[in-house]
């Protein structure tokens, strides 16, 4: 995928990805970004996808929130050799007590390597201060800088243009866009870079938001950025191990021979037969499943109640790590509270509470256990006044994904009464 190329100015002038005519080391990897809605484990969107930016939260207007899927992503990704990446919903607006809140939260939080990439999402909740916005942005990219991570900022051209200084940005922080621009809605599984969203300083470009059947989020690397935090670009190599990191090693290396009832695998994408010698519909083709047997050298996969043999499979999670992301329960740690509990698996404190007995006022502890169910909201309805841009930062889900979804096609005409799959 990264070769070393001549560039010169009359090649790529049209396309307005490099400025000046010299030797550099291009990539056209592509990789997907993930939420909370792709569920607890990494997700590919096609077999030669390179890495993934997982979101470990974010602030909006509601206060900071967190991804109860970010950690297991970042595991189950590297077990699929994938290069992890971390970006934060970045909602806020000019305001440096808000970044700082942001900041002083996350980044003690990050679970991908050393020099990976850390992007802001600033694509809602714009003041009418240019200036000030891209102070507030800047100041984070900074916090991220000083972290030890890869500073990068993602948006839309237009939004961008309209209400931030990116020159600025790009003159502290050269190459660090990570710019949306998409053809149309159809699916997408390569670039088309006549839609490439010309600007200086794009590092990568998410050219579709629906990059498989579905949706889902299609980026491609421009110039190699996301090689950041892996030597030699090798997920299994990172230049640090979090516990996430660690994880995701430890299943990659656990040998298909250990595979028990339990564990998480997925289906290869070049799987074609199952045990019984019947053809694997596509749609298959990359889904984690939980094994519910082991017989042999076949496993049978729980949900489709399948058999499979074992060489078809890869290991994503060993019995133990998925025992701890399985969403049944949640063990409470130290400043959690009903609101960020329950922000965090997409319900009200109110149910979280009653599900469990008790009330929002009643005392938390420290390893309590919590019991979770119907963790993700799955629709919402629209009510007078909303927008879909005040819908996905009250979601903490980003536009593009809520317009794809839900085969939007102008992001500014929703209606009340509409229901929208989250």
């Amino acid at each position: 995928m990264k070769n070393k190329i001549k560039i010169v100015i009359a090649s790529l002038a049209c396309a307005g990805l490099f400025l000046c005519s010299q030797n550099v080391y291009a990539s056209r990897a592509q990789g997907t970004d993930l939420s909370r809605y792709q569920g607890y484990t990494a997700v590919k969107g096609q077999a030669s996808d390179e890495f993934a930016i997982s979101q470990i939260g974010g602030i909006n207007t509601g206060g900071i929130y967190t991804q109860a899927t970010y950690q297991s992503q970042v595991a189950t990704g590297i077990a699929q050799g994938l290069r992890m990446h971390t970006y934060i919903w970045y909602q806020v607006s000019s305001d440096k007590q808000a970044a700082k809140q942001c900041m002083d939260y996350f980044l003690p939080r990050v679970q991908t390597p050393k020099r990976s990439i850390v992007a802001l999402d600033y694509e809602d909740g714009a003041s009418c201060d240019q200036s000030a916005n891209t102070d507030a942005i800047l100041y984070g990219m900074n916090r991220i800088k000083q972290a030890g991570y890869t500073p990068v900022y993602y948006s839309y051209k237009p939004y961008t243009l309209a209400h931030v200084d990116y020159k600025r940005i790009l003159a502290e922080f050269p190459n660090s866009l990570w710019i949306a621009a998409y053809k149309d809605y159809k699916i997408t599984t390569t670039p088309d870079y006549a839609y490439f969203p010309t600007m200086d300083g794009v590092a990568q470009w998410q050219f579709t938001s629906m990059y498989r059947s579905g949706g889902l989020d299609g980026n491609v690397d421009l110039l190699g950025i996301t090689q950041n935090g892996y030597r030699k670009g090798d997920a299994a190599k990172p230049v640090s191990k979090p516990s996430a990191v660690k994880q995701g090693i430890k299943a990659d290396n656990t040998p298909k021979t250990d595979i028990k009832a339990g564990y998480t695998v997925k289906v290869n994408f070049s799987a074609s037969k199952w045990a019984s010698g019947q053809y694997i519909p596509s749609w298959v083709h990359g889904k984690a499943y939980r094994v519910q047997q082991v017989s042999g050298d076949r496993v049978l996969l729980a949900g489709i109640m399948s058999w499979i043999n074992r060489a078809d499979v890869e290991i994503l999670q060993t019995s133990a790590q998925a025992k701890q992301t399985s969403g049944s329960t949640y063990t409470v740690q130290s400043g959690d509270s009903w609101w960020s509990i329950a922000t965090r698996h997409g319900m009200s404190m109110y149910t979280l509470a009653a599900r469990n007995g008790k009330t929002i006022y009643s005392m938390l502890h420290p390893g309590d256990k919590l019991a979770i169910s119907g963790q993700m909201l799955r629709t919402y309805t629209v009510r007078r006044g909303d927008t879909l841009s005040s819908i996905a930062s009250r979601l903490g889900v980003s536009v593009s994904s809520l317009a794809s979804r839900n085969h939007i096609s102008n992001i500014n005409w929703i209606y009340p009464g509409q229901r929208l799959t989250i």
